[in-house]
């Protein structure tokens, strides 16, 4: 179990690993964030490399997530953030934002 760093914001949002009663587990991903437009929502690019066979070489690769923003962790678009897996939220979201690692 990763420890996480508590935010010095406070909420009072049920769906907040902080604040709430939402638990953590899986797997931790970094990435910048692409979109904010969405309520409490953010989407998050990964870039990756992997190696095609073919070519004998390394391709670098992008996807995109949808993760759940908190009000306690304060985001914007160009921000690099960690974020953790945990129960599915909606349909796309099954990621919450649990750090700020370098602001834009």
């Amino acid at each position: 179990m990763m420890t996480l760093k508590q935010p010095e914001l406070e909420c009072s949002e049920v769906d907040c690993p902080f604040h709430g009663t939402l638990s953590v587990r899986g797997r931790v991903l970094e990435g910048i964030i692409v979109s904010t437009r969405m309520q409490k929502s953010i989407v998050v690019r990964l870039t990756y490399t992997r190696y095609d066979k073919k070519y004998e070489r390394y391709a670098r690769m992008s996807g995109r997530i949808t993760a759940h923003s908190t009000p306690c962790v304060p985001v914007k678009v160009g921000d690099t953030v960690r974020i953790a897996e945990c129960r599915p939220l909606s349909k796309t979201k099954s990621f919450v934002v649990v750090e700020v690692i370098k602001e834009a």
